[in-house]
């Protein structure tokens, strides 16, 4: 028969040990079906060796268990990395809208599926599972109405919203494509992703609003459409309540509320989200159905310890994949409440997080280290104002986290009392890779590391070029290297779209037989893995391998620095040197000679004198991506003086920062000359 969804798969139960606190896995009830008794006591160590070495077991069994399918499949995987041919549940087919909707209609309809933070404090919307699965029905019965089919894509570009959730759920249920695209992308980068994915819509809406600031999208997704030839409707919602102008191909959004969910292969595209490359040109990763949803669904709930009752917030945009994974896909799959957060961390005050943690009760709080470190320049009271006693587990995601700012999360905003999980993963891999939790009872968590791997990840580090080993393991503890994957796991991409050279030469031709993550991470003396930072940010001073997140922890160590971003640039005798941009915290005046040489001696101290960065340029901020990334390639090319060609610079959050930092550039440039003439 088909298989059910009666029991939440592989360990099954809920953890109900307390706040903060983990049981060993040994402890959760055995899920019914396929998983014996003897298989669902294992402990986290022996279920991880277990989805190590028996996979098909592993993965088939929470599959079975935690999904329900219209079909059931005849075979787990099919997967040979080396060719990028990855396949998951073979034969299955099962619609991701019903997994994340009409199931908990059936058995909890009033249960609140998402609670709408919007800009205003205080003005939140609470939206159950029921009326979220009528607007998604009247959603997709507007795309078949007017043309959607399955396998064409639709582009989103929404704030975060209900809609723009109900938006993505209406593609899945129909078999129609989502490509989400951040509303605050100009028409250009709108256009180029329209154009590659041959968009056949648009969804959007007249306006956002975010930080007490009004933004029009409907104007933007007018002039990107001026070169998107493929594209036949725009179909427009009211954010606000400015009258839209409404031109030929758009149309309202209503229709009727209940739509049949079409069948879908398990390997069907499900979604496709652009990343940055190293090319400077967007690539289409392609998710598909059935493996990405049991992957989020399963790191949603065991690396946050989700029980019955919590309110899950994550902050991230819905543009992302941290939005796609861990504010629709996998809370709602596990019948989560999930926060959808519209405003910014500082509207109307630096203690807009906190007083939201308070006023919805939330229970689990992930979000980004730049964000932190921004709140990290204002007083602490903005925090301890605030009641944060429903806070059961914090999470950081996006980039490393460094000590200064994993610290003060835990301390002041979780009051110590909090598992702080420092997650590693990408839009490639899917959902969370690498995490302090789940682990067996009374393991440790150690300050800015990710640590341990989930389940079915197993960790390799390469030899990179020049290293004794290059191009092999590097075996033991206490050793770093280029951090791949050696096995395949049902969340990871499939493909880029239009281009699966281009996916094979990027992430398994490096290292054959693995998954490259591009990143490099260290193995600790007891085995557990701190990342490192890209491949392309380590630099080779006088012949030591520096990375360079390496000497912006050292620098964001100080506290005055709440940031710090460190290119190589090239050095005559020493091959490469690092080169500094700090941030410096408002209050500290204007003398920052003495301030840089606090940082060099920080970094002496803390590495070497050798990774002493050769220039510090302070500046007021650094260049950022929407999703809170630093461009680094741009600050290369400040350092270099080669800014005659900066490249695509369409997915900066503010582009006039770029201007401010040339101009502080080209000061410090002439008072080098200057002291150098002296």
């Amino acid at each position: 028969g088909t298989p059910g969804r009666e029991g939440k798969g592989v360990g099954g139960g809920r953890d109900r040990s307390g706040p903060g606190q983990h049981r060993c896995l040994s402890s959760l009830p055995p899920p019914p079906g396929t998983w014996s008794s003897q298989v669902s006591r294992l402990c986290y160590r022996d279920l991880y060796r277990l989805s190590i070495t028996d996979p098909d077991r592993f993965w088939g069994s929470a599959a079975t268990d935690r999904l329900r399918w219209v079909k059931p499949f005849h075979r787990v995987q099919d997967c040979e990395l080396s060719s990028g041919r990855i396949s998951w549940f073979l034969g299955g087919k099962l619609n991701v809208s019903v997994n994340c909707l009409d199931v908990h209609v059936e058995t909890h309809p009033d249960r609140v599926a998402l609670i709408w933070e919007r800009d205003e404090p205080g003005t939140e919307v609470k939206v159950t599972y029921r009326e979220l699965l009528e607007t998604t029905c009247r959603l997709a019965n507007t795309l078949k109405d007017h043309g959607i089919q399955k396998g064409d894509r639709v582009a989103i570009y929404m704030p975060v919203s209900p809609l723009a959730v109900a938006a993505m759920l209406a593609c899945t249920r129909i078999g129609a494509v989502h490509t989400v695209v951040f509303a605050g992308f100009s028409s250009d980068a709108l256009a180029g992703r329209i154009q590659d994915a041959h968009c056949k819509a648009v969804i959007t809406c007249n306006q956002a609003v975010r930080g007490g600031r009004v933004l029009d999208l409907k104007p933007t997704v007018d002039a990107a459409l001026t070169s998107c030839p493929t594209v036949r409707h725009v179909f427009v919602s009211q954010r606000t309540e400015k009258p839209v102008v409404m031109g030929p191909l758009d149309v309202p959004l209503e229709e009727s509320a209940v739509c049949p969910a079409e069948p879908l292969d398990s390997e069907d595209l499900l979604f496709l989200l652009y990343t940055s490359g190293s090319t400077g040109k967007p690539k289409g990763i392609v998710h598909t159905q059935a493996g990405y949803l049991l992957y989020s669904s399963l790191t949603h709930q065991f690396v946050f310890d989700h029980q019955d009752g919590d309110v899950f917030g994550c902050v991230a945009d819905v543009g992302w994949i941290t939005g796609h994974s861990y504010v629709v896909y996998g809370p709602l799959c596990n019948g989560a409440t999930t926060v959808l957060f519209e405003s910014t961390p500082v509207y109307p005050n630096p203690g807009r997080y906190w007083e939201t943690v308070q006023r919805l009760g939330i229970t689990q709080f992930y979000g980004a280290p730049t964000a932190l470190r921004l709140l990290q320049k204002y007083d602490d009271h903005w925090v301890k104002t605030y009641d944060r006693s429903t806070l059961r587990t914090l999470g950081s995601v996006g980039e490393p986290i460094n000590h200064e700012a994993w610290h003060w999360f835990h301390t002041v905003v979780g009051d110590g009392r909090c598992p702080l999980v420092d997650t590693w993963w990408q839009t490639e891999t899917g959902g969370i890779c690498i995490a302090p939790r789940p682990a067996d009872e009374g393991s440790p968590i150690l300050p800015a590391m990710a640590m341990r791997p989930f389940f079915g990840i197993q960790p390799v580090l390469m030899g990179e070029k020049g290293f004794l080993m290059e191009g092999q393991p590097v075996p033991g503890n206490s050793v770093g290297g280029a951090l791949c994957i050696s096995q395949p796991w049902p969340g990871m991409a499939r493909s880029i779209y239009g281009d699966h050279q281009r996916f094979v030469d990027a992430y398994f031709k490096p290292f054959p037989g693995c998954y490259f993550s591009g990143d490099g991470a260290f193995r600790s003396e007891d085995g557990f893995y701190q990342i490192t930072g890209r491949m392309d940010d380590v630099i080779n001073v006088s012949g030591h391998r520096l990375g360079t997140a390496e000497i912006e922890d050292a620098l964001d160590a100080h506290p005055a620095v709440p940031e710090a971003a460190v290119v190589g640039i090239p050095h005559d005798i020493k091959g490469e040197v690092p080169f500094a941009f700090v941030v410096l915290k408002d209050d500290l005046g204007g003398d920052t000679h003495s301030m840089v040489e606090q940082l060099r001696h920080l970094v002496t101290t803390k590495i070497a004198k050798y990774a002493v960065p050769e220039h510090f340029l302070v500046v007021r901020r650094l260049p950022k991506t929407r999703s809170g990334k630093i461009m680094r390639r741009i600050l290369r090319k400040v350092a270099m003086e080669t800014t005659a060609d900066l490249g695509d610079v369409s997915t900066l959050d503010d582009p006039s920062v770029v201007m401010e930092i040339i101009e502080a550039h080209e000061l410090y440039r002439k008072q080098t000359k200057l002291q150098e003439k002296k």
